[in-house]
């Protein structure tokens, strides 16, 4: 993917600062994400869910809101309300780059703006909410033995999230005064409300309340034991993940420009965390894989690793091979599976390796087959099994060719 820092004029004209994550190549839908509360753009949850949806093609801005962050404006003076006229702001900006958002996704108190905004947003398709409250006003619990003050003197410093802000009497009548119960039920975007039952900063009845006031179709996904923050990296990437496969159904997705020299589509794959091994797949831009190592090879377990993506290659060959053969002869195939497993071996076990001084890769193919066959039919089955397309590339001399993305010249060969 491709970041660019990006300043915009926020509600009341303050600059917000922004980061625009920008997949490889043409972008085929726009998001925004909305942080939590005194929260930043840069937050764990912020930068995992930005990861997984550029890697399938989507773009995502996060800003800072007014006063947050690197953001200009004095936090003490918003509000609610300018939360809410930021994200339109925003979405105003991406529309005007010809990115008009069809995702909105808010962390906590960003949420409550998201459900608020996105009524104004004509271009979405669907909004997330994140341990949301169903009351802007419920921020307010984690100052309120400081709401007096704030109301006499104007302002005070809090302390929240381990860091001191400055809360002022306009986000205190602000979030009073503010509610959801207009714009829930003119929601016109697919809604997916994400909380965690154990949630102590937003109770799960916030998102009760939430998901019993929005109109059909909306979703919800439990997070289990996760925290308001998701500060664990399992949590954040679970949310990811789950809201990238959710969002696809509701989203108007560019297809990507076939190319003629890869009649099957081009496989990308993008590393998704840079401390372990993840990594997301995308196929042809529709079709989504995750490969990993095992954690005893230093990696998460999150996926198959390549050496088993290897072999569902041949093992889905051989199987597709086998249907069409028995479709076309008539056999009475019910069904067909066949268990694949590689490992490598010394040649000198391999009775018709020719140099038996080396190490050779061997996969192992069990077929399972049912149904009425006789055992001509079964030893035919069996031989086809070899006359698989990704059989004969794997025994097939290979030529892999190599280059560096943006730069001239021919390929240089790898192998």
């Amino acid at each position: 993917m491709r970041i660019e820092k990006a300043t915009f004029p926020g509600a009341s004209g303050a600059p917000l600062a922004a980061r625009l994550e920008l997949p490889d190549g043409q972008a085929r839908a726009a998001a925004i994400f909305a942080h939590c509360f005194t929260c930043s753009k840069d937050s764990l949850a912020a930068r995992r869910i930005a990861r997984r949806l550029t890697a399938r093609g989507i773009a995502v801005l996060a800003f800072d809101f007014t006063g947050i962050g690197e953001s200009g404006g004095d936090f003490a003076t918003t509000g609610f309300s300018s939360n809410v006229g930021d994200l339109r702001a925003a979405a105003q900006w991406m529309a005007g780059r010809g990115m008009a958002p069809q995702l909105l996704i808010g962390h906590s108190l960003g949420g409550a703006a998201a459900l608020a905004a996105a009524p104004d947003i004509p271009s979405l398709g669907a909004v997330v909410t994140i341990g949301a409250p169903a009351d802007p006003g419920h921020v307010a619990n984690a100052f309120a033995d400081r709401i007096e003050e704030i109301r006499r003197a104007g302002r005070a410093s809090v302390t929240l999230g381990g860091r001191s802000v400055e809360i002022g009497r306009e986000l205190v009548e602000d979030i009073a005064q503010a509610s959801l119960q207009q714009a829930l039920p003119r929601l016109k975007a697919a809604l997916l409300v994400l909380h965690a039952p154990r949630d102590e900063v937003v109770g799960i009845d916030n998102a009760t309340r939430i998901f019993v006031a929005a109109r059909h179709p909306k979703s919800f996904v439990s997070l289990d034991d996760a925290d308001h923050m998701l500060s664990r990296p399992a949590d954040a990437d679970y949310v990811a993940d789950l809201i990238a496969s959710w969002s696809s159904r509701y989203l108007r997705l560019a297809p990507l420009p076939a190319r003629p020299d890869a009649p099957e589509g081009v496989v990308r794959v993008s590393e998704a965390d840079p401390d372990g091994f993840r990594q997301e797949i995308v196929v042809d831009g529709r079709h989504h894989l995750v490969a990993d190592e095992p954690a005893a090879m230093g990696g998460t377990d999150a996926g198959p690793s390549p050496y088993q993506l290897l072999s569902a290659a041949l093992g889905a060959c051989t199987t597709m091979t086998i249907r069409l053969y028995a479709r076309r002869k008539g056999f009475a195939l019910d069904h067909v599976s066949c268990d694949v497993s590689h490992r490598k071996v010394h040649a000198s076990d391999c009775a018709d390796c020719e140099d038996q001084g080396r190490r050779i890769d061997l996969f192992t193919r069990v077929l399972r087959l049912e149904g009425d066959l006789d055992r001509d039919q079964r030893a035919a089955i069996l031989s086809i099994a070899d006359k698989c397309p990704v059989h004969r590339t794997l025994h097939a001399p290979a030529r892999i060719e190599t280059s560096l993305a943006g730069e001239d010249g021919p390929a240089r060969p790898a192998g």
